[in-house]
């Protein structure tokens, strides 16, 4: 065995450990199971890379995406970790290879998918070898309740039964408290230790708007103003929208790559290499695209419609900022997404239980959008923590939002619903509210009605916010047949008598100035001196390079945060450069001289001596 820290110097590049992960290093090392919440980017793989490397023999990584194998393998190989995956993606040959290196004892680490481990023949081999620990990786796959159930993942509490003895650590960064318990339960986890980080990523900035129509220019005023070659990810609910958006931004000039299920393998595989190995990629994707992705610099995650719950909002804005510097959770939705969501889940072969699991999911990411109070202190109070303070840092802190009494509005728009015979959507309601008399109102009678045209004094897009609060509220509900129309709920009744006021959100557009959408724009990694810019751009280049020479994406040389430190430290010797984080004795061998050569040539050159 070697000692954890040790390690976490020499291979790694970093001087301490973060909470809780020593904790998490020394379990393992003295043989005991852990289950380790701990939000991405928060450093959970070197929760078992570490203990991998100490233990004797080999560790050996469940993952459930090629991806995500190939992305860490590749790093930790650059950090000189004897480390292999067994996947699809190898050939007979590769493979037969990658196992003889097992059985040698040759491999520190092996990453496999589940439905390989579960086969006898990768059972029956690992009998025949020392086996270090085992990492269910990505853990929250064993939940049937969850958006990346994998139904192999129930199957692995097999290790636990076949290989007593060895310690095991599930790991996820996204897990309510029914998800853990049911993580624990299905991988046989009684005895673990839990350890449980802050879910906070106070590096992002969280926002959060009504759309207002034109959804692709205000996602690409957005990206123009504030993240303008920077890597970002777009999430889309449909196939087709993804294919609109991404053609719209590359229309524009931007590097827009589109990714959902639709494409081909190799369409997809080449648009998910271009974002990991260039800068300045966007991927504008359904959610098929994500789970794994390790590319630390990714600036911002935006979505155009809502998410089906908080935990696949969390996990999918939790991709952005993975290297710590400031990044983005931007989203724009409207009352279409709403209702949209409501028919899939009333359409869907789910069994009761499952929809009313969903029901509570999508209503408390409602409840996260439509909030006058701090999003970051809701986002965590959903996964159990409080947070004493407002974040400072999310859009209703920075621009509080502001309310207004909407109950008469309301009262009007509920007797509307209910004169209307309950089974007419937004559009016919609001026409009814303004007094438009088309003729299909006229066939119907409605503009005989009192309540035709009760609602002049209101512009159409205010009435579509009220009733998108209204159903967001839980006042009304969309129909089960799918057709959009909306019905009263009970919980309407206090409002309609009278008996409760109503305080909605007042939908506007943020308006901001020059100046303010600079400073924003700031806050990526950019530098006030001219000549640390040009330092960080050399930097960057020679990153490149240096990538594209072995096929590997520019961070698994190094981070941003790592050359964003050397610009900031300009070390000038090997000794002073093995003090930057993220460079171990592996990396300070293959490139110490390469970036030296950069920091020395920058240092002596004309424009910094004339400066």
């Amino acid at each position: 065995m070697s000692d954890p820290l040790h390690i976490l110097h020499s291979v790694f590049g970093y001087e301490y450990f973060r909470a809780p992960q020593q904790e998490v290093i020394d379990t393992l090392m003295a043989g005991g199971d852990a289950l380790v919440l701990m939000p991405t980017g928060g450093g959970k793989s070197l929760c078992f890379q570490i203990p991998a490397i100490a233990r004797a023999g080999t560790g050996v990584v469940v993952s459930p995406l090629i991806a995500l194998m190939q992305d860490q393998v590749a790093a930790l190989k650059q950090a000189g970790v004897r480390a292999a995956y067994l996947n699809s993606s190898l050939t007979g040959t590769e493979a037969r290879d990658i196992e003889n290196r097992l059985l040698r004892g040759d491999l520190d680490l092996l990453y496999v998918a589940p439905e390989r481990l579960m086969t006898e023949r990768m059972l029956d081999l690992f009998r025949r070898i020392k086996i270090a620990l085992f990492a269910i990786d990505e853990a929250h796959c064993v939940s049937q309740w969850g958006h990346d159930f994998r139904p192999e993942y129930i199957q692995l509490s097999v290790l636990h039964k076949r290989f007593p003895e060895v310690p095991r650590i599930a790991l996820t960064a996204t897990a309510d408290e029914p998800t853990r318990r049911e993580i624990i339960a299905r991988l046989q986890l009684e005895n673990a230790r839990v350890f449980i980080s802050s879910f906070d990523r106070p590096n992002i900035r969280y926002r959060i708007a009504q759309s207002s129509g034109g959804a692709r220019e205000q996602l690409l005023r957005f990206i123009r103003e504030e993240h303008n070659g920077d890597a970002g990810i777009v999430y889309c609910l449909s196939r087709k929208r993804v294919e609109e958006v991404a053609g719209s931004l590359a229309s524009k000039g931007l590097t827009a790559l589109p990714y959902h299920a639709g494409l081909s393998n190799e369409v997809r595989a080449r648009n998910q290499a271009r974002f990991i190995n260039e800068e300045g990629v966007i991927i504008v994707a359904t959610i098929a695209f994500g789970m794994g992705i390790d590319k630390p610099n990714v600036r911002f995650v935006a979505h155009l419609n809502l998410p089906k719950s908080v935990e696949a909002y969390y996990q999918e804005t939790g991709r952005a900022g993975r290297d710590g510097l400031p990044a983005d959770a931007w989203m724009i939705y409207g009352l279409q997404d709403v209702i949209t969501l409501r028919q899939m889940l009333a359409q869907s072969e789910a069994d009761e239980t499952h929809k009313r699991v969903e029901q509570h999911k999508l209503d408390a990411m409602l409840g996260l959008s439509e909030l006058t109070t701090c999003r970051r202190q809701a986002l965590l109070a959903y996964f159990d923590e409080h947070a004493p303070e407002p974040c400072g840092n999310c859009d209703t802190c920075l621009e509080p939002p502001q309310t207004w009494d909407a109950t008469v509005p309301a009262q009007k728009a509920l007797s509307c619903v209910h004169r209307t015979g309950q089974r007419f959507g937004v559009t016919y309601l609001v026409e009814m509210l303004l007094g438009k008399a088309d003729e299909r109102m006229q066939r119907f009678g409605h503009d005989k009605l009192s309540t035709f045209g009760i609602g002049k004094d209101i512009d159409a897009n205010t009435w579509r916010g009220i009733f998108r609060q209204l159903i967001a509220r839980g006042l009304l509900a969309v129909d089960i047949e799918g057709h959009g129309g909306l019905h009263l709920t009970d919980a309407c009744r206090a409002v309609l008598r009278g008996e409760r006021r109503l305080w909605l959100r007042r939908d506007s557009k943020p308006v901001k100035t020059k100046k303010e959408r600079a400073e924003r724009a700031a806050t990526r990694t950019t530098f006030s001196d001219p000549a640390d810019q040009r330092l960080w751009e050399a930097l960057r280049t020679r990153r490149r390079e240096l990538a594209a020479s072995q096929g590997v994406p520019p961070y698994v040389v190094f981070h941003d945060a790592t050359l964003a430190e050397m610009v900031e430290r300009c070390p000038r010797t090997r000794a002073e450069l093995a003090h930057i984080s993220g460079v171990g004795e592996r990396k300070l061998d293959a490139y110490g001289e390469e970036f030296l050569y950069v920091i020395r040539a920058h240092a002596y050159s004309p424009e910094s001596l004339a400066e």
